[in-house]
């Protein structure tokens, strides 16, 4: 398909057009901004279409040579292969929902039109991301989305707040971002190429050595991006950001980055047990990190932002479990693209009817007057609990029986956290929509307009259908071409008992949430003494306190350390070897006064010197 440029071109050109044309574009360019991913959808049905139905197993598009600098030279090519192909569909397909959504949520903002340009750069950058057939063109959509987070993470700039977190999310992505770009370095150093498949044909001939230090650096990098431990602190304070930047960063984009990363570089970790054994670890520690953490939050889009963190740690696990994980990895990333977007989203539509309040002490009873929010909500609650028949059911059932092939200890681990994300959610909901009314006076809920609650049905579809993916093994099938064949993973117990277990810890922390958030009256403000575990949890279990003990106090003594040493030391030395020479010269150029009397007095004073000398000697 020679038109593959234009899923990417058209977000750009509109981004382009909305941040260059000002005031002109005030009128309509919400509607531009929100045609342009919606069309590049339809391109993408259309070579999904063609892809599907062919016999070729990719469809390719070699644009133009980017770089030519002797042995390094980069073709700028796509690729349009089943991996990326069901990207340029969730990325288009629901971000397109959000821009339609966001038409009525930033209605009132000044700056309407360049909020728009700025979601098509993010859709934009995060398309090439996955289109690019190379690891360099891939690394520029990589900076492209950190680029445009930062720039909507921090789009009400006025609130100190947001500019913090806006700054953050890009300090803490530039630490994965290293880890990305020595990668491409070790690649080209090691193949002479950075192209997939030139990596994918010298993998076989590497040291183990190689692959491990390649496999973890790339590792790095999808930390930075996936919000994974230990680089996951900026994803919280992301929620500063407009409540369609977090639909699109949680749903669509960013955080997915990560995963599509370790996923198209299977073919390097299947070199290094080493390297997968870490990307196994850090899904378990970070699925069980942000789930712990969604328990605590009363800010309604910081507990979903917990949530977040631990499914993407879902994925990161299967990935890292290989074959019998990976397909299963992209098939939870797109249930949870639909239900995560439907749950951002429908926060928002909750914030926008109490007038921007996000603490969820301070709603309750919320269904009463904004019914079709909280419909849509409950479809998205029950996908992510996985209730039976619901997205979530599927996919992450998967995901817990492929960790119990792995081991006992990791399939434990992604148990316990499916049994703890029912608990968060489930104290969501009750203090949002279920217990009593807690608003405050000025507040007057109501429910959201038209072009706000028609994304969020189309997304409870959604979640409620998405589960048909799997139907007759459909998505392990579409992944085949690209992971190989599926290897199943030996369960402990037969697949029913499985299923039936999960079903067990599931109910089993919907019902203590209920037990502990529906028998008490919940008090608006939180209360100032609670247990360690629950302290921790708020604070985000220290995440910051601990970078900035082991990370920003070490680093700031270091640099002052370091310009103390150059101040006293090096330039030190120099000042002070230039004032001796100066107050040498000073003093010398004293005896060259340019009079004769004086030049006569010194030869006068030696002549007596010498002859006293002299004397001194013979009469000795």
């Amino acid at each position: 398909m020679s038109q593959l440029y234009l899923i990417i071109a058209l977000p750009a050109a509109s981004a382009a057009v909305l941040l260059l044309g000002g005031r002109a574009t005030n009128a309509w360019g919400h509607l531009l901004g929100t045609a342009a991913p919606l069309a590049s959808f339809v391109i993408g049905v259309v070579a999904f279409a063609q892809l599907s139905t062919g016999d070729e197993e990719a469809l390719t598009q070699q644009l133009f040579t980017w770089i030519d600098a002797g042995a390094f030279q980069v073709e700028f090519g796509l690729l349009f292969d089943p991996l990326s192909a069901l990207f340029v569909l969730l990325i288009t397909g629901v971000g397109g929902l959000i821009h339609v959504y966001s038409i009525g949520y930033m209605e009132h903002d000044v700056r309407r039109p360049r909020f728009f340009g700025y979601l098509n750069l993010f859709v934009a950058a995060m398309l090439l991301l996955v289109l690019a057939d190379d690891y360099l063109a891939l690394f520029l959509g990589w900076e492209g989305v950190g680029l445009a987070s930062y720039l909507l993470i921090g789009f009400w700039q006025h609130k100190d707040s947001a500019a913090v977190a806006a700054k953050k999310a890009f300090v803490v992505n530039r630490v994965g971002d290293l880890g990305m770009a020595l990668a491409i370095m070790l690649m080209f150093a090691t193949f002479g190429t950075t192209t997939f498949a030139g990596v994918e044909d010298g993998m076989g001939e590497v040291t183990s050595a190689t692959a491990t230090g390649l496999g973890l650096l790339l590792l790095l990098g999808a930390c930075g991006k996936s919000a994974q431990v230990p680089l996951q602190s900026w994803l919280l304070d992301a929620m500063e950001g407009p409540t369609p930047v977090s639909a699109l960063i949680h749903a669509a984009t960013m955080v997915t980055a990560g995963v599509y990363l370790v996923t198209r570089s299977h073919f390097v970790y299947e070199q290094t047990q080493a390297a997968q054994t870490a990307v196994v670890i850090v899904g378990l520690v970070t699925l069980l990190w942000g789930a712990i953490i969604g328990c605590a939050k009363d800010d309604i889009k910081k507990a979903l932002a917990g949530s977040t963190m631990s499914q993407i740690g879902y994925m990161m696990l299967a990935a890292g479990i290989g074959p019998a994980g990976y397909a299963f990895a992209i098939f939870h990333l797109l249930t949870h693209g639909f239900f995560k977007a439907n749950l951002f989203l429908g926060a928002g539509s909750v914030m926008h009817a109490m007038d921007d309040e996000v603490d969820m002490r301070r709603y309750g009873a919320v269904r009463t007057v904004m019914p079709i929010t909280f419909l849509t909500f409950a479809c998205g609650y029950l996908a992510i609990i996985g209730f039976p028949g619901f997205a979530g059911f599927w996919s992450k059932d998967a995901i817990i029986e492929a960790a119990f092939g792995e081991s006992l200890i990791v399939g434990l681990g992604a148990l316990g956290g499916a049994g703890i994300t029912a608990f968060y959610m489930t104290r969501l909901m009750i203090m949002t929509f279920v217990s009593e009314k807690r608003w405050a006076k000025e507040a007057h809920p109501h429910e959201s307009p038209l072009v706000m609650t028609v994304p969020l049905m189309v997304l409870a579809a959604l979640s409620v259908l998405g589960g048909v993916l799997l139907l007759n093994g459909w998505i392990v099938d579409w992944l085949e071409p690209v992971f190989g064949p599926e290897e199943h993973a030996e369960l402990p117990v037969p697949i029913v008992v499985m299923t039936l277990l999960t079903l067990a810890v599931v109910a089993a922390g919907v019902v203590v949430a209920f037990l502990v958030y529906s028998r008490q009256k919940i008090d608006t403000v939180a209360p100032r003494r609670v247990s360690p575990f629950t302290k921790a949890a708020r604070s985000d279990l220290y995440g910051d306190a601990i970078n900035e003990a082991a990370f920003m106090r070490p680093g700031q003594y270091l640099t002052r350390s370091m310009v103390y040493a150059d101040n006293r030391g090096i330039d030190g030395a120099v000042n002070g070897l230039a004032a001796l020479v100066g107050g040498t010269s000073g003093r010398i150029r004293r005896w060259q006064s340019g009079f004769v009397r004086s030049y006569a007095l010194s030869m006068l004073a030696g002549s007596a010197l010498l002859i006293l000398a002299v004397l001194a000697v013979r009469l000795a």
